[in-house]
């Protein structure tokens, strides 16, 4: 092969690379748009008029933004009481449906004990339920309880249905730990409670955010639920103002979708603030040895 064959074959290599890169991030560029663009839209919907909703364009920006959509969701919407009730639900909730599981799966991936793979058969049977299968058994064990309307019953049940997926992956991120590890620790007399406190626990730190911002996302977006269980005005959770908008015969729909993208912050700003850990936990979950 002469020196003008190398050339050309040189040249039509960077075309091809050219290329591939092109439609690579213009694909990636197409996902990008497909995911901001609904909160674009619901912010657009939120600064208009009611009666401005239902024009031809699919994303317009009004000429005289409503502001007041958000003053009245803050205020007839109750954000300040619902958000208050949504965290003391969701905080204990998260801790302890991030603790638990860890526990479990250390106990289900590190230890040897008689009944491991009966318990972790029952964690992943677990996955398979429906959450909607338990709402009138939770309900009629709740009401013998007397935990109907109460706080207690919504993180009961939150912790209940995200054990198992969270244990699943808290099991990810054990197995691509060392056992030599605590090998080495129990030589040096540690126990089990000092291993996972001082060794497991701070290796698992990426496992820990990225099992504690899903957690926080599905439990802070639940309505079914606290639907369900809560019947008092002062104890529901912040899902409840979008529906103090919504009349027998007509609906506020523009403070609705205010009230939507207040609803939609804090779980975007967490996520943000979080998300080169939550991407290095997903990564080193995936590794196994």
């Amino acid at each position: 092969m002469n020196q003008d064959d190398i050339l050309r074959v040189n040249k039509h290599h960077r075309i091809l690379r050219t290329v591939s890169k092109t439609l690579i991030f213009t694909f990636l560029g197409i996902i990008v748009i497909a995911q901001i663009f609904p909160f674009v839209w619901l912010f657009s919907y939120s600064i208009k008029k009611s009666s401005e909703l239902f024009g031809p364009e699919l994303l317009s920006f009004p000429k005289e933004p409503q502001w007041t959509n958000y003053y009245r969701a803050f205020t007839q919407g109750r954000i300040p009481v619902y958000l208050a009730n949504t965290l003391m639900i969701v905080i204990p909730s998260v801790v302890l449906g991030t603790i638990l599981p860890f526990c479990l799966a250390y106990a289900c991936t590190r230890m040897e004990w008689k009944l491991k793979k009966l318990a972790w058969s029952i964690v992943i049977v677990g996955m398979t339920i429906p959450i909607h299968t338990t709402l009138l058994p939770n309900f009629l064990w709740y009401r013998i309880f007397h935990l109907i309307d109460t706080h207690l019953a919504l993180i009961i049940s939150y912790m209940a249905f995200t054990m198992s997926f969270n244990a699943i992956v808290f099991s990810g991120f054990l197995v691509t730990i060392p056992k030599s590890m605590e090998e080495s620790a129990f030589i040096e007399g540690a126990g089990y409670f000092s291993i996972l406190r001082n060794i497991i626990a701070p290796i698992s730190v990426n496992g820990f955010i990225t099992v504690g911002i899903m957690t926080f996302l599905s439990h802070w977006n639940d309505f079914l639920m606290a639907n369900t269980y809560l019947a008092t005005e002062s104890k529901r959770t912040l899902p409840f103002s979008i529906i103090r908008f919504a009349g027998q015969y007509a609906s506020d729909y523009a403070v609705q979708f205010a009230v939507m993208m207040l609803v939609s912050l804090p779980p975007l700003i967490l996520y943000f603030a979080f998300s080169k850990w939550m991407l290095t936990g997903v990564t080193a979950g995936a590794v196994k040895e």
